[in-house]
């Protein structure tokens, strides 16, 4: 199925320039609304992250789902990880989220959950796509939607974000340095956390529509790294701007990454004897093999999955394995919850040392991770270097020069015009050559 809109990740560019319109973002709820209004109205929560454009769409989403016949049901600014929850809770039809995740404030995008918090399958895509191709229609005046607003969703997901560890939880003694990116979790985040007995120091939790990821979250750790060391704090966990994601940062001020803390989450729930025999770990082509090695020695099952937490959740789903990530830091914890939840990956790292008694600075030493360099590279309109022969043939002649210790993967990106060039291997400064060389022929190839 060729899409026209969708990409990997929902709907997403930059604000101004198509699809991210008003007038896009119309249709967009027209055929959403017609999508998934069954029998009669239908009612469809719609939450944002807090980037300035949100409210222009969000306006222009609620005219076009009202026009449908669909109530809608505001959430304001609210995680992602929220909206899939809530559609669930109030038995919706969808959730829409109203964001670009990790990408600056120029940019704006969508996401969709079906009733059951779970991204929606590929047919339901292209019947919205079908759906916006086609004239749009306005239902008769008593058959419109309504649009009310839930002002207790933040406490709600509060809640939620606390029954996903037992009710004696007590983090009495952990001081720890939350980095909300200005984004979505701004409010909920220190909650859920200072709530359950931490210390918390929280930074860049302070909105004004346009420092949304400025050089800091998940994508940007430095400020975090200083933060938690200038207050001799325990560790550091930074989300990015609609809250699916999560990095933390142990005492010393190191990076610990989505494979790292996937590691200390599966090892957690196989000492606990909540793994079932023959069940694993879904990771994806760009987890380090390092993991993968790792799980396996303590005889914990791995495969990896397409880049994207869709696919992650998809080959979950199929092999009703409860656990899986990406070293980005999406993490998905199934028996918590539907989605990548930030939120709830921390607590569950955070439950995992205190069960252990253990630093995060000594648990992300539990092994060791193969050297890996990632170069991005700026390649749009319609150059497909990934499938250029030249390409391929620096590929075959990389992976030859590895001599099987080492891996290299190069994969357009979903949600960017970039194509990103990954080499893996036991010797870094081999690793990184290998990598500059083959970016330079995925550039020479995109001009």
């Amino acid at each position: 199925m060729t899409r026209k809109y969708f990409g990997t990740d929902g709907i997403r560019g930059r604000v101004g320039t198509d699809p991210i319109t008003p007038e896009f973002m119309l249709k967009l709820g027209w055929a959403a609304g017609m999508a998934f209004r069954k029998q009669g109205k239908c009612r469809i929560l719609v939450g944002k992250d807090t980037r300035i454009s949100g409210y222009m769409f969000e306006s222009a989403l609620q005219a076009g789902l009202s026009a449908a016949g669909a109530d809608v049901m505001l959430l304001g600014p609210m995680p992602t990880p929220a909206v899939a929850y809530l559609a669930r809770t109030f038995h919706a039809e969808a959730g829409i989220v109203i964001s670009a995740s990790h990408n600056p404030h120029h940019d704006n995008g969508i996401k969709f959950f079906s009733g059951r918090g779970t991204k929606l399958p590929d047919e339901l895509e292209m019947m919205i796509e079908e759906l916006i191709d086609m004239p749009m229609t306005v239902v008769e005046s008593e058959q419109l939607g309504k649009a009310s607003r839930v002002n207790d969703a933040a406490g709600r997901y509060i809640e939620f974000c606390k029954s996903s560890v037992p009710t004696s939880t007590d983090f009495s003694g952990l001081k720890i340095v939350l980095d909300c990116a200005h984004g979505a979790t701004y409010k909920v985040a220190p909650s859920v956390f200072s709530e359950l007995g931490a210390e918390v120091i929280t930074t860049a939790a302070q909105p004004d529509g346009l420092n949304i990821n400025a050089g800091v979250g998940s994508t940007c750790l430095g400020p975090l790294q200083k933060a938690v060391v200038e207050h001799a704090a325990d560790l550091g966990i930074a989300f990015d701007g609609d809250g699916d994601r999560v990095q933390m940062v142990d005492h010393t001020g190191a990076i610990v990454d989505g494979d790292e803390l996937l590691y200390i989450i599966a090892t957690d729930i196989q000492e606990r004897d909540r793994l079932p025999e023959g069940t694993g770990v879904v990771g994806t082509l760009m987890s380090n093999l390092g993991l993968e090695l790792a799980l396996k020695e303590r005889g914990i099952p791995f495969v990896r999955a397409k880049v994207g937490d869709r696919y992650v959740m998809a080959e979950m789903q199929e092999r009703k394995w409860v656990l899986g990530g990406e070293n980005s830091g999406h993490l998905l914890c199934a028996q918590h919850a539907t989605t990548g939840d930030a939120i709830i990956a921390a607590l569950q790292v955070l439950l995992a040392l205190r069960r252990r008694g253990q630093s995060l600075a000594k648990e992300r030493l539990a092994w060791k991770k193969f050297p890996q360099a990632l170069i991005n590279v700026r390649c749009s309109g319609d150059v497909d270097p990934v499938s250029d022969s030249q390409v391929q043939t620096a590929c075959d002649d990389v992976t030859a020069a590895m001599a099987g210790r080492g891996r290299v993967l190069l994969r357009k990106s979903g949600t960017e015009p970039l194509v990103r060039v990954m080499v893996e291997g036991d010797d870094e400064a081999v690793v990184l050559l290998h990598a500059q060389r083959l970016a330079k022929v995925v550039e020479a190839v995109c001009g």
